[in-house]
């Protein structure tokens, strides 16, 4: 009985919380930003940074925006999907948080306040909610906030910070660049345990990594909260030009970060940096991307699901 319900629920889908994704060409699915009796297209300027409260950093050039979101404007994100004929899969509210300006433009940040999803039915929704994620710290209001904002494939990154006794590498899907500014946005949680020691540096290095790595990368995520040393890596690294980090061997390409400025958002600091050097390794290759499983289901629904990386 249990494997035919999920099999309803779920057309025979494995039910997990995120999907694993590569994508071969381009992210199809848009984001729209509305406030203040203005409308543009924010989808490769938005990014998720913080997951208590939920919390967004937007990119907006100077010469786009005729005024910058405040305290005052109603402003909401809308996330579709070029398979549902440009209809709505997302619509959040958000409040005006803060914003760190810059002579080109002006990352602003805003807290999620409500939030409506449309993967799938209510219904369907709702129990996969009760069968699936439910559980203390994970509420009905937080599937729906998470959803909305996996509904964009979030790519995933490796950071490394350290010297040659004491590193780390891990990753991270809570990034943001904007390449024409040169300029990078981090959420990382205070539980991180190289945090402050990447703040009293000042320093970072983002990694571009391969799909095909998806395991070794994996296994990386238990270092948010462990440093490492070079002798328990099950891969070579090499060391960046500037700073003298770590990078995996495989990686496609790697930045150096100088730490400008970091902004207490609750369960996450955000960093806010500038590329100092970057430096080609490889060919690009695709890369590993979370979306949440409710849009997987979507898409898949749709019939315009992007390969899974298994």
């Amino acid at each position: 009985m249990n494997n035919l319900l999920n099999k309803l629920l779920s057309g025979g889908l494995p039910i997990t919380e995120y999907s694993t994704v590569t994508i071969p060409q381009d992210i199809h699915e848009r984001v729209v930003f509305e406030f203040d009796h203005q409308k543009m297209d924010i989808s490769s300027q938005q990014w998720l940074l913080c997951l208590d409260p939920v919390i967004f950093g937007i990119w907006l050039p100077i010469d786009k925006a005729i005024s910058l979101p405040n305290e005052r404007t109603d402003n909401r994100i809308r996330f579709t999907d070029a398979g549902s004929n440009n209809k709505d899969i997302a619509v959040l509210k958000l409040d005006y948080f803060n914003k760190i300006k810059e002579p080109d433009g002006v990352l602003v940040l805003l807290k999620l306040t409500s939030v409506s999803v449309h993967h799938v039915n209510f219904i369907k929704t709702r129990v996969l909610f009760l069968r699936h994620y439910k559980k203390p710290e994970h509420s009905f209001k937080k599937l729906k906030s998470f959803a909305a904002a996996y509904s964009y494939p979030r790519k995933v990154r490796l950071i490394s910070y350290g010297n040659q006794a004491d590193f780390n590498i891990f990753p991270m899907d809570l990034v943001g660049e904007i390449p024409f500014v040169k300029r990078y946005v981090f959420g990382l949680r205070h539980t991180n345990t190289s945090l402050k020691g990447i703040i009293d540096s000042g320093k970072i290095v983002v990694s571009e990594v391969p799909f095909q790595y998806k395991d070794l990368i994996y296994q990386l995520g238990k270092h948010h909260k462990n440093s490492i040393s070079k002798s328990s890596l099950p891969f070579e690294i090499i060391r960046s030009e500037l700073f003298n980090f770590p990078v995996p061997v495989w990686s496609n390409s790697y930045k150096e970060v100088k730490i400008k400025n970091t902004l207490n958002l609750g369960s996450h600091m955000l960093l806010w940096g500038e590329v100092l050097h970057e430096k080609i390794l490889s060919h690009p290759e695709g890369h590993l991307f979370h979306v949440h499983f409710l849009h997987y289901l979507h898409q898949v629904k749709a019939g315009n699901n992007y390969p899974l990386v298994l």
